[in-house]
């Protein structure tokens, strides 16, 4: 360990909240590693929409996924943290006044971490349709990268939450036809983006799921959608099929780390810290009474995560510094 670096954060997780992360830590002179499973940084916004449009963050009144990543993501190497893409982390132990960091390739060390994994591992809930499987590799998608792939097509999304309500309103002046089938009379979305969705010409079938499907090799040509409690189907031609049902989510070695949790979460309190001193966790990973789960909200939790691990590491740091004089301050 002589030649290895004592970290002062090492933040696990590059998704937007990470980044963010990394970028307050540099702004407080904590020099900051970032560790991330994923082959890119971004988290879920890259990985699963980069084309979609995000509403909830200050400052923009809509910007697209993957341009608020890079965004996010130049910010952060404006202090030049070391960032380790492709490595899962399996286990942290204490060792004196620092941690060491497992992961499938090497070890870190560190005197903080910061967990800001969004909600961990995940796999999309698949469409329980027999043969469904065989058209994974053709036009049923459970991700959407780019919206001019579904330019003049006739496209059926099945959903009630954000996802299926956003990709309906992103693709209606792209696509030939938008077509929303959902189980429930009512959406589990912004109430504006529902307005919205009322308002537009997608094709709105409630209370309706998915019965069938037929083609040929791996293209699905038709669906059929029966009437939940009802008798009625409707058969739909498409071109493609886009499935938002929402995410399988797994902690994973998380569990083992001896971490606090509540329903698939860490638990913190008001200063981001977990039951284990040194260890805080930020973003949709992390929960507390009355938290919403939105990027807003991590962007926010990150300073103060920030704030009190700098506290720990120098008892005489400031809790809080006005931006301006940290960053002149960190590039002078």
């Amino acid at each position: 360990m002589l030649n290895d670096r004592i970290y002062d954060i090492t933040v696990i997780g590059a998704g937007p909240v990470g980044l963010f992360t990394a970028f307050y830590a540099g702004m407080r002179e904590a020099s900051v590693n970032v560790i991330d499973s994923m082959p890119q940084v971004g988290g879920q916004l890259a990985a699963l929409y980069p084309d979609k449009y995000i509403y909830d963050v200050a400052g923009f009144p809509k910007v697209k996924a993957q341009e608020l990543v890079d965004h996010l993501y130049e910010q952060a190497k404006t202090f030049s943290p070391s960032i380790h893409l492709k490595e899962s982390v399996t286990e942290i132990n204490r060792i004196d006044d620092h941690f060491e960091i497992f992961t499938n390739s090497r070890t870190h060390y560190s005197k903080t971490i910061i967990i800001t994994a969004g909600a961990g591992a995940f796999q999309p809930r698949k469409l329980k349709i027999d043969q469904a499987e065989q058209y994974e590799g053709g036009n049923l998608h459970y991700f959407v990268h780019k919206l001019n792939a579904f330019k003049n097509r006739r496209v059926l999304i099945c959903g009630g939450g954000d996802s299926a309500i956003d990709w309906s309103l992103a693709l209606e002046p792209i696509a030939k036809q938008v077509t929303l089938i959902h189980r429930r009379e009512r959406f589990r979305a912004h109430e504006h983006s529902v307005t919205q969705l009322k308002h537009s010409t997608v094709n709105i079938m409630t209370p309706f799921e998915v019965d069938n499907i037929t083609g040929e090799h791996n293209r699905i040509e038709q669906v059929a959608v029966k009437e939940v409690k009802g008798e009625r189907i409707n058969i739909i031609d498409v071109d493609d099929v886009i499935v938002n049902y929402g995410f399988v989510t797994s902690l994973g070695p998380l569990k083992t780390w001896g971490i606090e949790l509540q329903k698939n979460s860490i638990f913190v309190n008001s200063k981001m810290e977990t039951n284990i001193s040194g260890i805080f966790a930020a973003g949709d990973i992390c929960t507390y009474e009355g938290k919403p789960k939105l990027i807003a909200t991590g962007f926010g939790e990150a300073p103060i995560a920030v704030n009190h691990a700098k506290s720990l590491i120098d008892p005489k740091a400031k809790l809080s510094i006005h931006s301006t004089h940290l960053f002149e301050k960190a590039r002078s």
